[in-house]
This record gives structure tokens, sequence and C-alpha cells, in this order.
């Protein structure tokens, strides 16, 4: 299939489908869905935090933590929701 293609038509499928997962991806991580359970793991990524930071941010109430079993989730949108603005 690909012995057909020129470089540039290629190039151009290349850049559709690499576009199409981008656009994926960037759907899937967006802020769209505010209820959404993140790990602990996960919300350290989302705030560049530590887990030690986490887990006193949420020990001194500034951020709220779920729970189902033993695992701890937070919501995506209230970590959001938790940044002030400093200037």
């Amino acid at each position: 299939m690909l012995y057909n293609l020129s470089p540039m038509e290629l190039e151009e499928l290349i850049r559709k489908v690499v576009g199409e997962q981008f656009e994926a991806f960037r759907k899937n991580n967006s802020t769209e869905n505010p209820d959404e359970l993140i790990t602990r793991e996960e919300a350290c990524l989302l705030l560049k935090i530590s887990l030690t930071t986490l887990w006193n941010w949420t020990k001194k109430g500034k951020l709220i933590a779920y729970g189902i079993g033993n695992r701890v989730y937070y919501k995506r949108g209230e970590l959001i929701e938790s940044l002030v603005r400093i200037n």
C-alpha cells in the first residue's frame, strides 16, 4: 500500500493520523468532565506536587478527597477550582 504513495502523500497521511490522535488525546485530558475521579498520582501530576504535599493539603482541608475502599480519589474540577490567583 505504501509503495503507491508519493513522499508528499505519505507526509499528508502521517500529518492526518497524528493530528487525529493528538485531538483525541486532548479531548481525553481536558477539564470538560470536572467530576472525573483521578488517583492521587494523577492529582500530583496535574498540580505538579509530591504525594506528601497532596496528603498535607488534604489533611489541612485545602483539597477534598473521596474514598472507595482503600483507594483515594480527587475530582479533577475541584482540584482546578482549588487553585488561587496570586495577583
